[in-house]
């Protein structure tokens, strides 16, 4: 489990000249960070005197975060198993028709299962981009800049994810399930794109502004 590693030992092993963890995992890795930056940022302002109007919803956000973060951590090792899985296929042996038939249906399996996985991952991403949106005009703002790193990464995450997504929808024969796919990346990238500018914005105002 990558999870359990130190985070030296998990970039040493990106590092590594082995096929895992790669550009899926670490995507997953970045939202997950970014979806911890919005819980901390949650729990300096939750509990506080000054932001009790927003408490509700500081704690709508933080239950959020929480969620996300811990579905995206096991998104980090869940890509690193369907690669393997792809793999497998691929070496199965072809020597027969009855082989050969059982391979392509494998590589197709695989194929699917590795482009869910960064699908899922995403989905999480956008989804910590909109708990963004909602956090940076509310949150504490001494810690604005940690909301703009947020949504960086979760931007960052999901445009990372959907190369993933699409490499593997490049070889999936069910031409349905792959426009399924790209549909919903049609869409989240640029909505994520303008969430990004959005929530930078107001972080760059509220700097200009002087924090505390």
């Amino acid at each position: 489990m990558y999870t359990s590693k130190s985070v030296r030992d998990y970039v040493l092993s990106t590092a590594a000249r082995e096929p895992v963890p790669g550009g899926g995992s670490v995507a997953a890795l970045a939202a997950a960070l970014g979806a911890a930056l919005m819980s901390m940022v949650c729990n300096f302002t939750a509990g506080n005197p000054k932001y009790a109007a927003v408490e509700p919803e500081i704690q709508r956000i933080l239950a959020g975060a929480e969620a996300l973060r811990e579905k995206l951590l096991r998104l980090v090792d869940e890509d690193t198993q369907v690669y393997a899985k792809v793999t497998a296929a691929y070496k199965l042996p072809r020597g027969t028709d009855d082989e050969k038939s059982a391979r392509r249906a494998a590589i197709q399996d695989a194929l699917v299962a590795a482009a869910e996985v960064p699908m899922s991952i995403a989905r999480a991403a956008r989804d910590v981009a909109l708990l963004c949106r909602d956090l940076v005009g509310i949150g504490n703002p001494n810690l604005v800049s940690d909301v703009g790193v947020g949504v960086l990464l979760a931007e960052a995450a999901l445009r990372g994810a959907a190369l993933n997504v699409e490499i593997n929808a490049a070889s999936i024969k069910d031409a349905a399930l792959a426009g399924q796919l790209r549909s919903f990346l049609a869409a989240a990238l640029p909505e994520v794109a303008g969430i990004k500018e959005e929530v930078m914005a107001k972080t760059m105002a509220v700097i200009a502004g002087g924090a505390g």
